[in-house]
């Protein structure tokens, strides 16, 4: 899927985030969305999400067809800090529902996300007691596991550790292939593995 931004802006009462992008992302490539806090990574990752609506220009997504705005959710998967679980439900609980909604990635099952979690111990405890970042890996694990040809991330290691950071960097790789990934970054090591840089601060 091809996802093409003619002249996007996005403000915010007077205030403009971004003006101007004119960009493609295409199939099976790698982007980091680049820039300090506050500088509009996020807002351009909602846009793209269809979750907020540009203040001016166009967003196509072709597939090869062109698909409409409100049917996007079905084909982005998508995890960031401030992306809030249920947490009544237990680790086992999260995984069957969000997958009520999503298809697993070929060839995977419940099970075998928990075990690529590593939190087998847990999964009858409410996420209300788990850590920040056990949340965080539960929210990328998700993403990534999930069959949809876009993945996008908004700073994905945060509330992660050392160990945890290895992990994500080997879930891109086991199941980042054939997706176009999205990365919104400030951090060198969330975003190595993608060749093509989108730095915010250009369309200021």
């Amino acid at each position: 899927m091809n996802i093409t931004l003619n002249n996007i802006g996005r403000r915010f009462n007077k205030e403009w985030i971004f003006r101007g992008i004119n960009y493609q992302f295409e199939q099976g490539q790698r982007y980091a969305v680049l820039g300090p806090n506050g500088s509009g990574k996020s807002t351009l990752l909602s846009v793209l999400l269809g979750s907020l609506t540009p203040s001016e220009g166009e967003l196509k997504y072709l597939n090869p067809q062109e698909i409409n705005v409100e049917s996007i959710y079905q084909h982005i998967s998508f995890a960031a800090p401030y992306i809030d679980l249920i947490e009544e439900f237990t680790l086992q609980e999260t995984i069957a529902f969000h997958f009520q909604f999503k298809e697993y990635t070929a060839g995977l099952n419940e099970l075998q996300v928990l075990d690529l979690l590593g939190l087998e111990k847990s999964q009858d405890k409410a996420l209300k007691h788990f850590s920040s970042g056990m949340k965080q890996r539960t929210k990328l694990v998700l993403a990534c596991c999930t069959n949809s040809p876009i993945l996008l991330l908004d700073e994905p290691t945060s509330n992660l550790d050392t160990q945890g950071v290895d992990w994500y960097l080997s879930l891109i790789e086991k199941f980042g292939e054939h997706k176009t990934i999205i990365i919104g970054s400030n951090q060198a090591h969330e975003y190595s593995f993608c060749k093509q840089r989108l730095m915010i601060s250009d369309y200021k």
